[in-house]
């Protein structure tokens, strides 16, 4: 698990938004990839929400230099087993399962486990799991939430994904047990649909300011 652990900071630390994308068209995945890593942001999740998604994977895995790109809302084995197949460096799973953990630990490939309660991330912690995916942040109880978690659960480290904006994400990146924040503001779908890839360049540079 260390060695695992180790892949998924090493990812994670890049930088202090994690981009979390829906992509609906297959075609549009590698000009949004170039763009998110020409501002800064390597780390890239491409959420399991649409047909497109796999695709999207396999073509940034494939073909954008200097890309990490993981796959997110993964729900169960099946997911994860094409997703690592796409390419994936790194899965996220809003939540947990048995099953998830089991394809977990059978991989080479780190999990960014989901977790909104104490009782859950001390069911993780007892898996092994020292980083885990804090969502939904803002439904959850937001950066005062996690805050209070950071003493009696020291250790664990967070990556909030869930309402997080550019006028709250320091709220959380300033909190010791944070190491970065998911977002998908920096991919707006109206600049998406668009082809503004300079403009999402612009907004990626923004987030990869902000201080982690």
């Amino acid at each position: 698990m260390g060695e695992k652990t180790e892949k998924l900071l090493s990812i994670l630390k890049l930088q202090p938004v994690v981009p979390v994308l829906i992509v609906d068209d297959a075609k549009s995945a590698v000009p949004l990839a170039r763009a998110l890593v020409a501002g800064g942001l390597k780390a890239i999740e491409i959420t399991m929400r649409t047909p497109a998604a796999l695709e999207a994977v396999r073509a940034v895995a494939a073909e954008v230099e200097g890309a990490e790109v993981g796959a997110g809302t993964i729900l169960n084995v099946a997911h994860w087993e094409a997703a690592v197949a796409a390419g994936s460096k790194f899965i996220v799973s809003p939540g947990t399962t048995q099953e998830l953990l089991d394809a977990a630990a059978d991989s080479d490939v780190p999990l960014l486990p989901g977790a909104a309660t104490a009782s859950e991330v001390m069911a993780l912690r007892e898996e092994g799991y020292q980083v885990l995916k804090f969502f939904p942040a803002e439904q959850a109880g937001g950066a005062a939430y996690l805050k209070a978690l950071s003493s009696p659960l020291a250790g664990t480290l967070f990556c909030p994904t869930g309402g997080i904006s550019l006028k709250n994400a320091n709220d959380y990146l300033s909190l010791p047990n944070v190491i970065c924040v998911g977002g998908s503001w920096v991919a707006p779908k109206e600049l998406v649909t668009a082809g503004d890839w300079a403009g999402i360049t612009k907004l990626a540079a923004e987030a990869a300011a902000l201080k982690a």
